[in-house]
Parts: structure tokens; sequence; C-alpha cells
């Protein structure tokens, strides 16, 4: 992932997310923030400590009342870092101010100015603003690939990452229980399909879980485990250089993990995956984590985009709209640093936390008739941490590798832990992982139904423009 020092270094005083009583809400002007990832929750944070509490009425829309460190997410898979630690909780702060809205966006109405919003209890409400900040994210890229969504993991939510663990395992027991080679050696192969940061780092830490665990099982044989990772471009993780990217690759291949460039997936079955240079795998391990695509809810906008992410000023703002803002990997936010004409800010991270906080200062500055900055920001570099004492990183353009880029990496990560309760945590697990290693217990998680890519990503359930105009002008505010 790309780095950022000090872009969430964040404090306990952070106020929490719900509402304050006895203060009047129809008067004040209403600030809707869609998403908690980087973007949404740097946003939400901003706001509070720069708004005066009779100023405006903040609330924020998300299935979840937390805010999912993502890089961390194969540390999770390896069984290095609990779900817990990565999962920072948006109700763990001092202060009331900020309503969350327990639910997911399905459609906004821009003319209309009303989000659509389906509740985890499944009710769909209404919910009107004045200013919107759209920061729903991502969801995993797929294509029309015959048994993709069917038998493929991603590695895109902390239940993903949890699930994935489970199976890997999983498969060591059933292979180590099964009396036919043939299935057992199908058992201990694994395929990850994607060459970018995810999918190198979750191929990386997945092996090494693998190779580990391994020697707990006395009757397999460790040369029967076979991880494939491969990916359509010419090199991994291109971002990185010729040069690191090429460490990278030596690094896996040391390992044992066969990387096949230029090669993608043609189809997937239950039991087998099929490559498009023809080879035929025997798997039941098939991870998915080939790039992301902005949420759907951004076709429910019926605005103009750019590949598929939201058209955006420098400002943040939504053009030709009033009090719309987009930031994130939803948003195709102009790259003013690189100087290119049409340069487009990557779906990191680091730039969607700095937009949160220019967008919030944005917000507040049209509340207040002032004028909008634009977004501004220089790539720090980048870090990639491939499991034990493996990384590759690229702090501020430094190439660095082995020991020194993971102290890079790690360093990093833990800075950018937004509470102090969560960087304890994963500093406790890494010491942890480091003196006992791992115990391999899995917890039966979707033990009897396999779960796979379209059980985990909702993206089924958006409405079209057309439906969320019906359901805005048939509906009552805040009704079903």
């Amino acid at each position: 992932m790309r780095i950022d020092p000090g872009h969430a270094n964040g404090d306990e005083s952070d106020r929490r997310l719900e509402p304050q009583k006895g203060m009047d809400t129809v008067t004040r002007p209403r600030i809707l923030v869609v998403g908690a990832g980087f973007a949404g929750v740097e946003c939400v944070r901003r706001l509070e400590r720069k708004l005066a509490p009779d100023e405006a009425d903040v609330t924020l829309v998300t299935p979840v009342s937390y805010q999912l460190y993502l890089p961390l997410l194969p540390q999770v898979a390896s069984g290095v870092l609990t779900p817990q630690s990565i999962a920072l909780s948006l109700r763990r702060s001092r202060r009331y101010r900020t309503r969350i809205l327990p639910g997911g966006a399905i459609g906004v109405d821009l003319k209309a100015k009303v989000c659509v919003v389906r509740t985890i209890t499944d009710k769909i409400v209404n919910e009107p603003y004045d200013y919107i900040v759209l920061a729903p994210g991502s969801v995993t890229r797929t294509f029309d690939i015959p048994g993709l969504t069917e038998h493929a993991f991603g590695m895109k939510t902390l239940a993903e990452a949890a699930y994935v663990r489970d199976h890997v395992i999983s498969q060591l027991d059933l292979a180590d229980a099964s009396e036919d080679p043939a299935e057992r050696a199908a058992r201990l192969q694994f395929v990850v399909v994607g060459g970018g940061y995810a999918g190198t780092e979750t191929a990386a830490c997945l092996q090494r879980l693998t190779h580990a665990a391994v020697r707990r099982y006395p009757r397999l044989d460790p040369g029967l485990i076979k991880w494939h990772l491969i990916d359509i471009a010419p090199r991994l993780m291109p971002e990185l250089g010729e040069k690191l990217g090429r460490s990278a690759q030596e690094i896996l291949r040391r390992r044992g993990i066969d990387v096949s460039l230029g090669v993608s997936l043609d189809k997937a079955g239950a039991q087998e995956v099929t490559f498009t240079d023809g080879r035929v795998v025997p798997t039941r391990t098939l991870i998915w984590t080939a790039g992301v695509v902005a949420s759907p809810l951004i076709a429910t906008l019926g605005a103009e985009t750019v590949r598929g992410r939201l058209l955006v000023d420098p400002e943040l703002t939504v053009p030709g709209q009033d009090g719309v803002f987009a930031l994130g990997d939803s948003a195709a936010v102009p790259d003013l640093a690189k100087g290119q004409e049409g340069a487009i800010c990557p779906p990191t991270a680091q730039h969607a936390s700095r937009q949160g906080k220019r967008v919030a200062e944005n917000v507040i500055a049209t509340l207040r008739g002032e004028p909008l900055h634009p977004y501004v920001h220089k790539d720090l570099g980048l870090v990639v941490d491939l499991g034990g004492k493996d990384a590759v990183s690229k702090p501020l353009g430094v190439e660095l590798r082995g020991v020194p880029a993971q102290a890079v990496a790690r360093g990093y990560h833990w800075s950018a832990l937004r509470t102090g309760v969560a960087k304890a945590r994963v500093m406790t697990n890494w010491l942890l992982n480091a003196a006992a290693g791992d115990d391999f217990v899995r917890t039966g998680f979707q033990a009897r139904k396999p779960a796979r890519l379209k059980d985990f990503e909702f993206t089924d359930s958006y409405l079209t423009p057309e439906q969320v105009r019906a359901r805005v002008e048939g509906g009552a505010v805040g009704s079903q």
C-alpha cells in the first residue's frame, strides 16, 4: 500500500459518533457522510473538531460501527493479527456529536437532496440532507468469467479475511484426513489472482501460514503445498518500479510461490481452475484480488463518471450539483501534485485520508461562505509487507528491501492506526506471533456452507436512478 506518515495519527479525543440529546435538529444544516472508510471517518473527525456544536448536524451512514484498516487484512487472514485489532470502533471516544445511521446507502436523488438507506433491520428510509459527502468506497472488481463469483473468495472485508483463514486451515485438515492422493494434492494447491498490493501480500502471508502449519501434520508432504499467483500485467506491482517489483517477485519464487505474469483466469469450477494459458490447476481455493471498482452507489446518481468513478473538481465538489462532495475510491479526484493533464489520484488509503480532511474543510468553508481549496497531496511512497522479515518499501523514493523495509512497513501501519487501543492490540499481536507463532485454530465459520464473493459483497442491492426517483417521490422521508 502507499504510505503517508501521520495521515491517521488520531488521538483519543475523537467525539463519539452518537447524537447529542436535547438539541434542536430542525434549523441547523444537515451534513450527511456516506461511508466509514478512511475518507469518511477522516471527514467526520475533522468536522467534529472544527464545527461549533450549533453550526450543523452530522450523520454518518455505515453498515458497521467500525473503520476497517484494510491494508492489514492479509495479516488477519494469515493469523498474525486478530480481526478486532484492525476494526477501529467508531464508538470508542469521549463525547457525543455525530449520529450513526446503521445501514448502507443504496441510492441518492441529488435533485431532491435525499439519500435512500437500507438499514441493518432491512428497512428502507429516505434520509434528507443539505450537504452530502459521498465516500462509499469500492468493491471487488470482477469480470464475466465463468464460475468466478460462485467459486472465488475475496479479500475486501473483515469477514472475508477471517473466512479465508478458516478455509485454508480446513484444506490442510481435509487433506490430512483424505486417503485419495489426487484429492489431497488438489486441496494443497492454492490460487491467488491479482498481482497488485492486495494479491501479492495475500499470497505471501498465506504461504507463510501453510508453510508453518504443515509441520504440525506428519502425514502431509510439504512438497505438495503449492501456491500460484497470477496476473495479466507484465510485472508485479508496477507502481514500485522495475527493481523493487523484481525483488518482490524473487522473494515469492524463493519461497516456492509460482508467479505467472501475462496470465489470468479463464474459468473457475468447484474442484479446478483454468488459466488463460491453458493450464488446469486442481484446487479448492481461489482467491480473487484483481483490483477494485467504485461502489455501485455511484451509478444511482446519474452523474458524469470517469472510468466508473464520480467526476469531481479539484475542490472535491461534483460539478453542477449543489452541496455534493465526493472523495476516496469512488471519486475521480484530479491529482494536481503530478502536474499531468488528466491525472487522477489512485484509490489508496493515503489519498482517501488526506481527501477526507480537505473535504471537511471545504464543507465548513461552504457553510461559512468562505473560499474552497483544492486537494493537493504528493505521494510519499509505498510499503509492501511480505510476511516475516520480507518486505519491499519505497518511502520518499528510497528503495528498501528486507528488514529495513519491514521496519518501515510495520512502523507506518502502526502509526497510522487511529486509536491507542488499536495500536496496543496490533503491537501485542505482532510480538506474540513473533515469539509463539500460530496455533492454527479455525473457528468453523461457515463450515457447512461455503461462502464466496457474492456472499460477502452485496453489489446487487442498489437501486437504479429510476427506482431512486420513484422511491423519493412516492415515499415519506424516514419511512419504509
